[in-house]
């Protein structure tokens, strides 16, 4: 079976999609699939490189945008054909799409959106739960209906006056996170403790969105739990990041080995572990995630258990927290990228039996 695993994209976190699907091309089960590589690039191009090796691969310098054609996909039964654009022939073909483009129009539903038009099986949520997902304000408001606890925050807007430092401060209190609300990956996020860092996040979170959510700070644990499957759903064990610096910057996610420790299981209580687990779960259900994710949340030194966020691709580098979890659960990385696969293709077939004409 072929699998298109699509990297980069226009995105701030193309660097990271570069280092995720390296890992992922070369962990993945051999005797049951070849890889596919396809690029998108900062532009938003899409390219094949017929040249390019499908083994040892180490995408993270770049060269494989280097001599690659243009190509676009066109669906051909149950294959997806990769054509190109300069001689319009077909240069390759899979049967089934492996998206690990983080963050905008990869993870938000956009590429979704053109994997389903396509018809093409893919890995990860569908158009609705990556969209959702995405944008933490309205992420946060679903979270809040299901009974699941989160952070106090304010959402601004980029055309409108923001409010002043000291009334958010006195509702929010310090430290305080400004974050653009559909960004991933700790992209353009500050931690806030003055006036005057308050003023330089919200130019730095403006870069990324026009729409910011500036968080109540919860001092304490950050914690993470891996979730896996479609209808029915299973949460990994909990993980603990501990930061080495403020907090769990991007550095300190893909590209630093000592910029944060990674503790597996996390140093919680039974009863907080598996809140946890029946949270994250829950929340995947609250905005129709189904493939995977990763929850985050947050854990204060009092106790307040708080849902940070979802990712739904999360990292999958090396030092990536979603496949160590699996992997601590007793389902190494090679057999964790084989159950996606065969999620996506099991929901693709769920789907396919709806009806599509009136009776």
């Amino acid at each position: 079976m072929n699998i298109a695993v699509i990297f980069g994209g226009k995105s701030a976190e193309f660097e990271v999609s570069l280092v995720s699907a390296t890992n992922i091309i070369n962990t993945m089960d051999r005797e049951k699939f070849i890889p596919v590589l396809i690029g998108v690039d900062k532009q938003g191009e899409w390219y094949y490189n017929t040249h390019y090796p499908n083994t040892d691969v180490d995408l993270t310098t770049n060269d494989y945008f280097a001599g690659a054609t243009k190509v676009y996909l066109s669906q051909a039964g149950r294959v997806t054909e990769v054509i190109s654009k300069t001689i319009d022939q077909t240069v390759a073909s899979f049967d089934v799409a492996f998206p690990i483009i983080h963050g905008t129009y990869g993870e938000d539903g956009t590429l979704q959106g053109m994997l389903k038009a396509l018809d093409t099986p893919f890995v990860g949520p569908d158009v609705l739960g990556s969209a959702i997902a995405m944008d933490k304000d309205i992420a946060k408001r679903l979270f809040r209906a299901e009974g699941i606890p989160v952070a106090k925050s304010f959402t601004l807007y980029k055309e409108q006056n923001a409010p002043t430092y000291p009334e958010v401060e006195a509702a929010l209190g310090t430290p305080m996170f400004v974050k653009p609300v559909n960004a991933g990956s700790s992209v353009g996020v500050s931690r806030v403790t003055s006036e005057a860092e308050y003023t330089a996040a919200l130019d730095e979170a403006f870069q990324y969105d026009r729409k910011v959510l500036v968080e109540e700070g919860i001092v304490g644990k950050e914690l993470e739990c891996a979730v896996l499957g479609n209808e029915e759903k299973r949460a990994s064990g909990v993980g603990e990041i501990v930061a080495t610096k403020d907090f769990y910057s991007y550095d300190a996610k893909y590209i630093s080995s000592t910029g944060a420790n990674l503790r597996i299981p996390a140093d919680v209580d039974d009863d907080t572990r598996e809140r946890i687990r029946d949270y994250a779960v829950r929340a995947c259900n609250a905005i129709q995630c189904e493939g995977l994710a990763r929850v985050d949340f947050l854990l204060s030194h009092d106790g307040h258990l708080v849902l940070n966020e979802i990712n739904t691709l999360p990292g999958f580098t090396s030092i990536s927290m979603y496949p160590k979890l699996w992997a601590h659960a007793g389902l190494p990385e090679k057999e964790l990228i084989t159950e996606l696969i065969t999620l996506a293709r099991q929901r693709h077939e769920r789907d396919a039996r709806l009806s599509v004409s009136r009776k």
